[in-house]
Formats: structure tokens, sequence, C-alpha cells
């Protein structure tokens, strides 16, 4: 068993795609119109066979508390594992990315969590 796809949801898939692929460095694999949405997929160019990150909108109530919770109490929705965390952290904050702190010691591995201007704290790691 594998896990091969899985989603973040996000207020507005224009603004998600635009974050996770220009910020982030993700590719856009699927953009399928599916009613008035998307089925909108990124991957990471580093295995882009591999885990797809469905961008997928909070259009439904459950969905929107559901951000709304974890965003209010700071608890990130995504975890991204990276090679050097400092390097990615200076170019992130030279875009214009915002922290809610530097990376820290967080028993074995370095970590910071960052907002993804779409409804979510995101996770950033190294190992």
């Amino acid at each position: 068993m594998q896990i091969k796809m899985t989603s973040v949801f996000v207020d507005d898939q224009a603004k998600a795609l635009k974050f996770y692929t220009e910020v982030l460095g993700f590719i856009k694999k699927v953009e399928v119109p599916v009613g008035e949405f998307l089925w909108l997929t990124v991957v990471s160019p580093e295995t882009p066979d591999e885990v797809e990150l469905v961008l997928e909108p909070n259009n439904h109530p459950a969905a929107q508390a559901y951000q709304a919770a974890l965003k209010n109490d700071g608890i990130p929705c995504l975890s991204l594992a990276v090679k050097d965390i400092q390097a990615e952290y200076k170019r992130m904050q030279g875009l214009g990315v915002e922290f809610r702190g530097p990376p820290a010691e967080m028993g074995p591995t370095l970590a910071t969590t960052f907002d993804d201007t779409c409804g979510n704290w995101v996770q950033m790691y190294q190992s």
C-alpha cells in the first residue's frame, strides 16, 4: 500500500497554484475542470511520479470550519521535507513568505511554519 495522493484545502485554487508552483517550486501535474472548480494537483519536481498534492477547494462548510480551526490554533495542515531548511527559509523570506518564526530544533529535526496564503499554516522541516 502506498500514499499516492493527499489534499490540502485552499480558499482559492488559482492563488494556491501560483504559491505552490512559483514559491514552493512544485509542478502542476493535473488540471481538469470539475463544475465550478478544478481537479488540481501538484508534485515535487524531485519525485514527479510519486505523491500528488490536491489543491482542494474549501467550498464545503465543514472544510471551511476545519481549515479555519487549524489556522486559528496554529496547526500546520501539511509538512514538507527539505534538504537545507536555512537556505529555503532565506529564499522564501526573500519572496515575502510569512513565517511564524525562524527554523528551530524540534527533537531530531529543524522546523518552521509558514502561511501558504490560501488559509493554511504549512510546516517545513529538515531531518
